[in-house]
């Protein structure tokens, strides 16, 4: 198989599920292909005793109050379940959220959490300033460390290991499940953004306790969407996890979550479409001699490029490239300005293609493996990856004059 087969792989094999899962069954009187979108706050009840019966099954996809979760949103908690291979899905209203909840439900005073050095730089602002002032203790660790490393960070306290593979910026891919074994060894849970991942990615095979997910990007797919979601596959974990949603009254609008559910049946061909041009621009800018180093997991180049090829069944449509020492930051300042069918923007996943430097948006406690000269990540989106080509070249004209 090619690599630019293998990449849109498993995203080809997605299709089928995507477009049934979270379908209404037809009827004889016939019914709508989608689900209908249920908007409400109050839910109202025929007595008071199946009022209470209700709200006693407040882990199960059951509507007892708007703030707890809408019927729209209950269908997409299914839906995201299954892709992820658990048992149950919380959807909460962004993927910091999706983030920040878990950490809030499973650490107290005194805890320590363990972070990747590479994780999303929202997810270590709050645990440097909100869990750190809640008492929770905060060190994080090379994301190509190995188990040797890893054990010898554990403390007695460790509660959470929480990694991101690849990371959003860098994009070293690590060795999930070695992951699992160092936490499980020493009592902690392994959590994983698995935005990146989603579809492709298997997280509760490799041993993840809390798969959490930007809803946001791949899923909802179309740059409208704010949302995200946090998977178990363990029914303790799953109370604990619903406990702290209901009680910091974490969901999602029905809109959002009708709109992610739309956005799920095409995200298989989406994925593979944009995953083979994202590779095919990754080669081609291998060959530019500008840059200094491309960052894309399926690539050899890319740290952690063998965990990947193990582990995944395709790949996203977003990595990250690093040019020469040669030029400055106000170089590739210049060659950005300079692109005209690519979007300056701070997300990805969506249907169009972006740029976003990475050089000063990048936080580190140990040195960072990949840095060269200034850096940038690309999202390729569904334009002809011709197209995309000829306006980064233009680009880089632009670059090479300065």
């Amino acid at each position: 198989m090619t690599d630019e087969n293998r990449v849109s792989a498993g995203w080809l094999k997605l299709a089928s599920s995507l477009s049934h899962v979270a379908r209404p069954q037809a009827t004889e009187a016939g019914t709508y292909v989608n689900l209908p979108l249920e908007r409400g706050s109050t839910v109202v009840f025929p007595s008071l005793d199946a009022m209470q019966q209700t709200g006693r099954k407040r882990y199960e996809h059951v509507s007892i109050y708007g703030a707890m979760g809408s019927p729209t949103q209950h269908e997409l908690e299914k839906a995201i379940a299954t892709i992820e291979g658990g048992t149950d899905t919380q959807v909460v209203c962004s993927g910091l959220a999706a983030c920040t909840t878990p950490l809030l439900a499973f650490l107290k005073a005194g805890d320590h959490c363990l972070l990747a050095d590479n994780v999303y730089g929202p997810t270590r602002r709050f645990a440097e300033n909100m869990l750190k002032r809640f008492g929770v203790e905060i060190s994080y660790f090379p994301p190509c460390a190995d188990a040797a490393t890893i054990t010898a960070l554990m403390r007695p306290n460790t509660r959470v290991v929480f990694t991101e593979s690849p990371g959003s910026h860098t994009f070293e891919v690590q060795d999930v499940a070695m992951l699992a074994e160092v936490a499980h060894a020493h009592g902690a849970l392994l959590f994983l953004d698995n935005t990146w991942g989603f579809g492709i990615f298997a997280p509760f095979k490799h041993g993840v306790d809390v798969s959490i997910q930007a809803l946001t990007k791949y899923p909802a797919g179309h740059s409208d969407v704010i949302a995200g979601a946090i998977t178990v596959a363990d029914t303790r974990l799953w109370h604990t996890l619903r406990d702290a949603a209901i009680q910091m009254g974490q969901v999602a609008g029905p809109d959002e979550c009708w709109l992610t559910l739309r956005g799920l049946r095409t995200m298989g061909v989406r994925l593979a479409q944009q995953a083979k041009s994202a590779l095919h621009i990754a080669k081609w800018l291998q060959t530019r001699p500008e840059v200094a180093r491309v960052l894309h997991p399926a690539l050899p180049e890319c740290p952690g490029h063998t965990y990947w090829k193990r582990d995944f069944t395709g790949a996203g449509s977003l990595f990250g490239v690093v040019l020469k020492a040669d030029y400055t930051v106000q170089d590739m300042q210049r060659m950005i300005d300079a692109l005209k069918m690519y979007g300056i923007g701070a997300s990805w996943g969506g249907y169009e293609s972006l740029i976003l430097p990475t050089t000063g948006g990048i936080t580190r406690s140990g040195e960072s493996p990949v840095q060269a000269g200034p850096a940038f990540r690309l999202q390729i989106g569904l334009e002809n990856p011709d197209d995309l080509i000829a306006d980064l070249e233009q680009g880089l004209q632009v670059l090479k004059s300065a």
